[in-house]
């Protein structure tokens, strides 16, 4: 009988998934085992079906009997070689069914890495979500949500480069609120955070989406004014402030009057740093809160700059 080589594939480790490409090899060996398996099959019958034609030959010639050990032999020959084939059908049986084992623990390993990825963007997606969080917490006031000085002193940086290439007016306007403390000292200061909070909602209730409103710090705001028309129409927002800021807070059965104190510079004209624009505006609050004024621009002749902010010099 022609022997058929059997490929066996080596077991893949129990702890290791096996690979496409380990995969693949055991299914193409078993095909082409399949296919050799065949081919001898064909070669049985093709000696069957010769010894066959030979015994009909000697029939036609006047045989009536055919040696018995010559068709023993071959009977034994031919079922010799189709047991082979058995043998052979049997292994490529075998390694086709690990070749399907090993195909479903791909599968496995595949859903388990799937599985592992959908995990590791939850995951990746929670942490962006968390950076995000942070980052606005750390650039937000906690008690108004307002924008924070940092985040104030950054977006007027890029509104003065801006300004600088399209030839902009800005204004930034300082406000302080008048008599604030006597709040916290007669109600509390959850009594004072509350009023913060509503002072802080109807400023940002009349700011347009591209004007910037920050909360400075205690009872200080600032507000970023982009491409106002002129003077007149940075007046005109200053008194809407002060009067959406006047009308009284009600909380429980308390009733607050705040009103605030409000200076203003312009950039250009009073200096061209974020820097310098607050602090002019701030000297121009000053200025409004001792002369009772609803609001002031800065003035170089008048304003001085506040003794805090005394080492800070104007360029040039």
């Amino acid at each position: 009988m022609r022997a058929i080589p059997v490929t066996h594939a080596p077991p893949s480790p129990a702890a290791d998934a096996p690979t496409p490409s380990s995969v693949l090899h055991v299914l193409d060996a078993a095909l082409d085992q399949s296919h050799e398996v065949k081919a001898e099959v064909k070669a049985c019958a093709d000696d069957l079906a010769s010894t066959n034609a030979e015994a009909r030959a000697r029939i036609a010639d006047g045989a009536t009997t055919l040696p018995a050990a010559q068709a023993l032999q071959d009977g034994l020959a031919v079922e010799e070689r189709m047991q082979g084939c058995a043998d052979d059908l049997q292994l490529v049986t075998d390694n086709l069914a690990r070749g399907v084992d090993e195909v479903k623990a791909v599968e496995q390993a595949l859903a388990r890495s799937r599985a592992a990825l959908a995990e590791s963007q939850a995951a990746l997606a929670a942490s962006r979500n968390a950076e995000n969080v942070a980052n606005e917490l750390a650039m937000h006031d906690s008690k108004t949500g307002l924008p924070n000085r940092t985040l104030f002193d950054d977006r007027l940086a890029q509104a003065i480069a801006g300004a600088e290439r399209h030839g902009w007016m800005l204004a930034v306007l300082f406000l302080d609120l008048d008599r604030f403390k006597l709040v916290n000292d007669t109600h509390g200061h959850a009594a004072g955070d509350a009023v913060l909070a509503v002072v802080a909602e109807r400023l940002m209730r009349d700011a347009r989406d591209e004007d910037t409103v920050c909360r400075n710090g205690g009872d200080e705001f600032l507000v970023l004014l982009m491409n106002p028309s002129g003077r007149e129409a940075v007046a005109g927002v200053a008194a809407q402030v002060r009067a959406a800021i006047e009308t009284p807070i009600g909380l429980d059965t308390l009733q607050f009057a705040i009103t605030p104190s409000i200076g203003i510079a312009l950039y250009p004209e009073h200096g061209t740093s974020g820097e310098m624009l607050i602090i002019r505006a701030d000297a121009a609050m000053y200025r409004a809160k001792q002369l009772h004024s609803p609001c002031e621009f800065f003035d170089p002749s008048t304003d001085s700059t506040p003794p805090a902010l005394a080492a800070v010099r104007a360029p040039g």
